[in-house]
């Protein structure tokens, strides 16, 4: 059950004042965790880039060799304040990944231990701008693109979640959550069968997942639409990335308040924390790595488009 995580993250964000070292107070009663804290001013305010770091039994950080996920709660920020009172929509994507880190150090703590190491990353402003978008306005965020994506990389990952509010769109007319097919170095790859199986499970329906465009996994800032930022984790790393959107049936603007729903956010925390046992495990693939290395041999690398040009 995932939904207590849920609810303390939630009431945590929901703050007009709430920073990243209130995130890590979280953590404190957990000593095997990490979580630390850094502020990170843009050309537009600040932000609170927080890391949590769960050890595993067999992972990196303990000497073994058990796979390590990644999970990013990708936003522009937690509230639009002062143009906005309380928690925006586009906070989801935070809470989901505070919750997992929540939910997994509590899970360590009573003796469940998961193989290979979690790391998450987020960041926390509750004062971020907004920015026009078709067809409904994005929350925007108070640091750049490059330093974004520096301060929320993984590079320890060998696989990477990337959980977004991706409401304000036509495409994904669904409430709860959906998958992206996979993304590696460029390539945009066939939906994962284990993250399928995975999904089938613990929602006990069947599968969801939404198409990306290969504008969408191009950086940002190279004058190209996207559907959002979820896919921007796969434009700096060469591990495989995966979106998990937390979405809806109507289009909800990224700035809405009164717009987030406990219980989708909670069962994206169980799917992803289900992820995390299977894949330090061993037995739960992003992609299949035989298929990429064919299609490196036929066409090459797509690595090109990581980057701006």
């Amino acid at each position: 059950m995932s939904l207590k995580q849920t609810f303390c993250a939630f009431e945590l964000l929901d703050s007009a004042t709430v920073n990243g070292d209130d995130v890590v107070a979280l953590f404190a009663n957990y000593p095997t965790v990490s979580a630390t804290s850094v502020r990170v001013t843009g050309t537009r305010g600040s932000s609170d880039f927080v890391r949590i770091k769960i050890p595993g039994s067999r992972g990196k950080i303990c000497s073994g060799h058990a796979p390590t996920l990644g999970i990013i709660g990708r936003l522009g920020g937690v509230g639009a304040r002062p143009s906005r009172i309380g928690l925006v929509s586009d906070a989801d994507g935070a809470i989901a990944a505070i919750a997992c880190g929540l939910k997994l150090a509590d899970m360590q703590q009573k003796g469940d231990v998961l193989p290979g190491d979690v790391i998450i990353t987020t960041h926390i402003c509750p004062n971020a701008p907004t920015r026009p978008h078709s067809p409904v306005d994005f929350m925007d965020s108070p640091i750049d693109d490059a330093p974004m994506g520096q301060n929320e990389a993984i590079p320890e990952a060998d696989a990477i979640l990337s959980l977004d509010t991706t409401k304000g769109n036509r495409i994904i007319n669904h409430k709860g959550y959906a998958l992206s097919p996979t993304v590696k170095e460029g390539y945009i790859l066939r939906v994962a069968e284990d993250l399928l199986r995975i999904m089938e499970m613990t929602s006990g329906r069947r599968a969801v997942t939404f198409p990306i465009t290969m504008q969408d996994i191009t950086p940002y800032g190279n004058g190209i639409h996207h559907i959002n930022s979820i896919m921007q984790p796969s434009t700096s790393t060469r591990a495989p990335v995966v979106g998990v959107a937390i979405c809806t049936e109507s289009v909800v603007p990224g700035c809405a308040t009164g717009a987030s729903h406990e219980t989708d956010i909670a069962l994206v925390v169980k799917f992803a924390v289900e992820v995390a046992k299977e894949f330090g495990n061993g037995i739960c693939n992003f992609y299949d790595a035989d298929e990429y290395a064919r299609l490196l041999a036929l066409y090459g690398s797509m690595s090109h488009l990581q980057s701006v040009k």
